[in-house]
Parts: C-alpha cells; sequence; structure tokens
C-alpha cells in the first residue's frame, strides 16, 4: 500500500512546513480574537475576492480572510525573505479588503479594516488598522482613477521600488531614462561629488544594478529564442568538470585505499530540518550565536538601528567635551 505521510514526500520541506505551521497559529490565534468580539466570527482560506467595482475585470485571493460583525480582517502570507513587506497602507491588502466589502457588506454592518502580513523567513508579522470610510475615501480618490486610465492605456510611468514585479522592467523606457541620468556624474571621482549627489546616486544605484542584469537576461533569452543582435552573439559560456558516475570514481578510490568522501558539519538550517524546531532549540541553540553583521548602508526607511563609526563616537565626544569647557 502507497505511504501517504505527506512528511516522506519528496517534494517535503521541514522548514516551510515549520513556517506554515506558525502560520496557522497565527492566523488561529486572530480567529480567536474575532470570536470574543462576536462568537459567529467566520473564516475563510484562500477566498476569491471580486475588486472589479473598483479595478475592471479584476479580482484577488485572500490567503485568509476573517469577517465578524463590524469587522473586516485580512491575512496575507509572504514566504519570501528578500524584500520586507510592509503591511501600513499596503495596497494588495486594501484591495483585498475592498473586494471583502463588496461580497460581504450586505450581511454585515463593516466599520473597521484590519490587515496583516506574516512573513515568517523575515520575522516579520505586522498588522494595521483603518476604517471602512477611509477605505473607500482612498478607493474613490486614487484606485478608482488610476485604474481606469491603465484600463484604457493612459497615466503615467513612476519607475521605482514598484518596478521590481514589473513584466516590462526590462524594456521600459521610463525605468531606463530614470536610470541612465546618473551618467552626468560619470566624469567625477566620488570624493568631488557633493553629499547632495551621492545620495542620489545611492537611492538609485541597487536598481541601476538590477535593471543592467535584467537587461542581459533579456538579451540572452532572446538571443537563444533567434534573434540575431548587432553586435552580440550567443556563444558557450564556460563551465566546470563534473561526475558522470560517482558511484564508480568511489569504487575506484576505494580499490586504491582512498577515502572518497570527507565530513563536514551539517548546516544549521539542515540540522533544524533534522531535529524540528523544538528539539534544535532545545539541544543546539544554546550553542548557537550571531556574530555582528558587516556595516551596511541603507536608506533612513529602513527599521534596523543605526550604528555610529569610531570617528563619529570620537567627534560627538569631543563636542561633548568642548562643551563642557
Amino acid at each position: 500500500m502507497e505511504d501517504l505521510n505527506p512528511r516522506k514526500s519528496e517534494y517535503f520541506n521541514a522548514e516551510m512546513d515549520g513556517y506554515t505551521d506558525d502560520y496557522v497559529a497565527f492566523v488561529l490565534e486572530k480567529l480567536n480574537e474575532a470570536e470574543k468580539h462576536d462568537k459567529n466570527a467566520v473564516l475563510f482560506i484562500e477566498q476569491e475576492v471580486d475588486i472589479s467595482e473598483f479595478v475592471p475585470e479584476s479580482f484577488g485571493t485572500a490567503d485568509a480572510l476573517i469577517l465578524s460583525k463590524d469587522t473586516i480582517h485580512v491575512i496575507d502570507l509572504k514566504y519570501g525573505k528578500n524584500v520586507l513587506v510592509e503591511c501600513e497602507g499596503n495596497p494588495q491588502t486594501k484591495l483585498y479588503a475592498l473586494g471583502a466589502i463588496s461580497m460581504f457588506d450586505c450581511l454585515y454592518d463593516f466599520k473597521t479594516v484590519k490587515m496583516s502580513i506574516f512573513q515568517p523567513r523575515m520575522g516579520n508579522v505586522q498588522t494595521s488598522e483603518i476604517s471602512k470610510e477611509e477605505l473607500l475615501k482612498w478607493a474613490e480618490e486614487v484606485v478608482r482613477p488610476a485604474a481606469a486610465d491603465a484600463y484604457e492605456g493612459k497615466g503615467e510611468f513612476h519607475p521605482g521600488e514598484n518596478c521590481r514585479f514589473c513584466r516590462i522592467r526590462s524594456t521600459c523606457r521610463a525605468k531606463s531614462n530614470s536610470l541612465l541620468e546618473l551618467e552626468k556624474y560619470e566624469q567625477k571621482e566620488p570624493p568631488l561629488l557633493t553629499d547632495e549627489e551621492v545620495e542620489d546616486v545611492l537611492d538609485r544605484i541597487d536598481s541601476l544594478v538590477s535593471w543592467a542584469n535584467q537587461i542581459k537576461d533579456y538579451a540572452l533569452n532572446e538571443a537563444i529564442k533567434g534573434k540575431i543582435w548587432k553586435n552580440h552573439k550567443l556563444v558557450a559560456g564556460k563551465s566546470n568538470r563534473v561526475i558522470k558516475d560517482e558511484e564508480a570514481v568511489v569504487a575506484s578510490l576505494q580499490a586504491e585505499g582512498i577515502d572518497p568522501y570527507k565530513r563536514t558539519l551539517l548546516s544549521l538550517t539542515d540540522i533544524q530540518k533534522v531535529l524540528g524546531k523544538v528539539k534544535f532549540n532545545e539541544i543546539v541553540a544554546p550553542y548557537v550565536i550571531k556574530p555582528e553583521g558587516k556595516p551596511t548602508l541603507v536608506p533612513r526607511s529602513d527599521k534596523r538601528e543605526e550604528i555610529n563609526s569610531a570617528a563619529a563616537d570620537f567627534a560627538e565626544e569631543l563636542n561633548n567635551l568642548e562643551g563642557e569647557n
């Protein structure tokens, strides 16, 4: 008989299993809170919501939706770990809430809209709250006009962080123009730039690098599909040697008295996969430290605590001494 234990499937991932358990616990916690306020509160999972009232021919799927007598709570699971998703003002969860209002407003007297982002791989759990009236005002003043322009092919392009997930980011003219403006600094050595110019470059340099890589990927994919570029050609890249028959190599080395393997400690992630989170925290965590990260420069909007360099600390102390004298 086939073993249906999901943990024995080749697709099972212990890390994801742990994070999704945390997500389930979070959703149930919020449901319990809603039930204290309204014993008839209901939970919908993977609920499709219709937002065509505000955005033509559009819909979304809420990961979790909790409805009580006067409150909507939209919960969105984000499994990514490279981009921190903010909850305050998040347009996706706000649109889902609008869809829920359109669908269920006839059954409830909604007054409050709660929205939560659960991003476990970044330790990011946030909840924000707005009134129904405030959400509908945003829908009428921002969403509906923008959606109408987009539907008719109008509107303006606004390059920025939003370009990260845009399907035409590689070939967007507005995006390229905004980044190529940095050429005006090309002939200046960094120390000769003003502070304002340096920060202008810092604000856009990550996007420039990302966009340049997107252009390379786009051009490569087009060439693979048959496009002939005027000044570039498709060639075989460098490759490394690989063993085509590992078992044969192991047998040959052992016949020569050579141990073909080397022992290394499993990574912390792999150890936790083997032990599970509870056992890992019990027997391994006491021996784990997290060294201080290498200093990096980020925008002021970043929520991490600012650190001062030794020079800055010295200057501050010197100013304090001069003030005392």
